[in-house]
This record gives structure tokens, C-alpha cells and sequence, in this order.
């Protein structure tokens, strides 16, 4: 699958330091609440978070995030946005939002969204993962990245 980028926003924050947020899917309902917890202390300190915010818990930290000032990276496994969905239209007036479509796909897929997660993970000097078990399809990817340890601060909620 051929990677092509596509920029819409302030992509100045791709200079900033990041921390990504990747969620499995299937979540016990005790890290809900310290993800939570997490993103209004992300939202306080105004660090930059990247996601595909794309599972119910990315989403909900998303919302979150929407609610403060500090910038925001939302990387799409799926071809940009034809309209802005009405809540990133006021973060990106704001120039704090950078929304990147790493391929050209209609619709997010099972690659296309490997291929995001790891796109993001390359991206971010930090990355949590939440609820990552041997069944999710992010436990490769946090395997791989917890070797690669010394380029990226590994943090894990769960599990």
C-alpha cells in the first residue's frame, strides 16, 4: 500500500513535541475513566496528541481534547475529509489542528489502519497504549515499539 500524505491544517505542530494515543477496541470500563483523566490532563498541560481517534475511547479523548487550546494531530487511514466534520472546524480556525491522510482508500481498512497506527507511532517521541492485549491488533505494533524503546517512551494503561 503506497503511503502518500495529505496535509489540511497548521502543520508547524508537526514540529512540536507528541505524544500519541492508541486504544484497542474492547477496553475494560476502569482504564475509561484514567483515560479520562489522562486527555483533561493532556488538555491542561497543552501537549500535542496524535491519533487516528478513531475507536469509541480515541474518540471520547478526542472530545476531550476539542474542549481546550493545545494542538491536536488527527491522522485518517482513509482519503481527507470532502467536508470537515462541524467539531474540528472551530480547532482549525484556530490553527491548532493538523489533520493528515496517509492514503488514498475510501474507507479505513485493516491495512490502512496498521499502516495509520504505525504512522503515528513514527511521528510521536511518546505513545500510550491502552487496553492492549495478545488479541488486539495493536499488540504487534506495541511489541515493536517496545523494542525500539530507546527512540520512543513507551507507556502502556492496562494489561
Amino acid at each position: 500500500m503506497e503511503m502518500k500524505a495529505e496535509y489540511l491544517g497548521n502543520k508547524e505542530l508537526l514540529e512540536l513535541e507528541k505524544t500519541a494515543f492508541l486504544a484497542s477496541g474492547t477496553i475494560a470500563s476502569g482504564m475509561v475513566l484514567r483515560c479520562y483523566d489522562w486527555a483533561t490532563e493532556m488538555r491542561e498541560r497543552g501537549e500535542c496528541v496524535v491519533s487516528g481517534f478513531c475507536s469509541k475511547l480515541e474518540q471520547d479523548v478526542l472530545h476531550f481534547l476539542l474542549k481546550g487550546k493545545q494542538p491536536i494531530i488527527i491522522v485518517l487511514a482513509r482519503r481527507m475529509y470532502k467536508t470537515i466534520p462541524e467539531e474540528l472546524r472551530r480547532p482549525l480556525a484556530e490553527n491548532r489542528l493538523l489533520i493528515i491522510s496517509v492514503c488514498d482508500a475510501v474507507r479505513q481498512s485493516k491495512a490502512t489502519a496498521l499502516a495509520r497506527n504505525r504512522y503515528v507511532c513514527e511521528m510521536a517521541e511518546h505513545i500510550l497504549f491502552v487496553g492492549v492485549t495478545e488479541q488486539s491488533s495493536l499488540y504487534a505494533l506495541k511489541a515493536e515499539y517496545e523494542h525500539k524503546s530507546q527512540s520512543h517512551r513507551i507507556e502502556t494503561f492496562g494489561v
